[in-house]
């Protein structure tokens, strides 16, 4: 049997993998996958999937577009979350700060360098015309560590996903000023290059098991009342989430995609050059 290894945050975007885990559905092709949390977000999986950590991570795709120009040994083999995420933009309960606009020379607080809190608070300076080479930075690790950093003072303002911070804005930990959706697709998923080329076909099926889930996720008996429990949100929100997020068909990841999003990743001055879009994908359905 092929061990597996595939990561990705605990939030409500990964509930298929539990799911399929859950059902055995990787067994049944003698692939034992086993899950592992990373709570540190794209940054940190970034880093498991050089060391080797883990072998397929669900990350997302601005960080792992700049992690594997910056050398990361990895290929997007598709979308896994096709619509945008929304990136709440909070300050704490007894901040002074009172819009995103007074928010301009703060410090950031951020997972790590190269996460998705530390690019999208790029793509937010651009949204608002600030010097993005003048942004401050504290790394925090996670959102925890973003908790600690607003509530202590270490840092003004912190960006993660809407949903996932929704119960800290309602119990008056956090107050979110506004949104910053991504400007492309969300979640990819990325395989290390080695795993690719010694086990081609059976990474093609974990991603036709995980496909086929997110097909048919939304259809699922009172899966809104599952994910309000396990993830500790109002069903009325998870209802909401619901109905704006759309997993991947299971089409492959084009180089036309990744193309426009480097283009806007140059534009945003979340990188600097663009790489050939072919050498950071792999089409598996070949």
């Amino acid at each position: 049997m092929l061990n597996l290894k595939v990561g990705g945050v605990p939030e409500h975007f990964n509930y298929p993998w539990y799911i399929t885990l859950k059902n055995k559905e990787y067994t049944k092709h003698n692939i034992n996958l086993r899950w592992k949390d990373y709570p540190g977000g794209t940054g940190e999986m970034c880093k498991a999937l050089r060391s080797g950590e883990v072998d397929i991570a669900i990350v997302l795709t601005e960080g792992i577009i700049k992690d594997i120009i910056n050398g990361n040994p990895s290929k997007i083999t598709q979308t896994y979350v096709k619509s945008p995420l929304i990136w709440g933009i909070h300050v704490g309960a007894k901040s002074n700060f009172k819009e995103i606009r007074d928010l301009e020379h703060a410090t950031v607080a951020i997972s790590r360098f190269g996460s998705g809190s530390h690019l999208m608070a790029i793509v937010n300076a651009h949204n608002n015309g600030w010097d993005i080479d003048k942004l401050k930075f504290k790394v925090v690790g996670n959102l925890q560590g973003g908790i600690d950093a607003l509530t202590n003072g270490e840092a003004d303002y912190f960006m993660w996903e809407h949903f996932t911070t929704k119960p800290l804005v309602d119990s008056n930990i956090f107050r979110r000023l506004g949104d910053c959706p991504t400007p492309w697709p969300c979640f990819v998923i990325a395989v290390r290059d080695e795993i690719l080329e010694n086990n081609f076909e059976e990474v093609k099926k974990v991603l036709n098991i995980i496909n086929s889930c997110t097909e048919d996720f939304k259809k699922i008996k009172n899966i809104d009342k599952t994910l309000a429990i396990r993830y500790e949100q109002q069903e009325k929100d998870i209802k909401e989430w619901l109905s704006i997020t759309e997993w991947n068909d299971g089409k492959p990841a084009s180089k036309n995609l990744i193309t426009r999003i480097q283009n806007k990743m140059v534009a945003f001055n979340v990188i600097e050059t663009k790489e050939d879009s072919g050498k950071l994908i792999k089409n598996m359905y070949i």
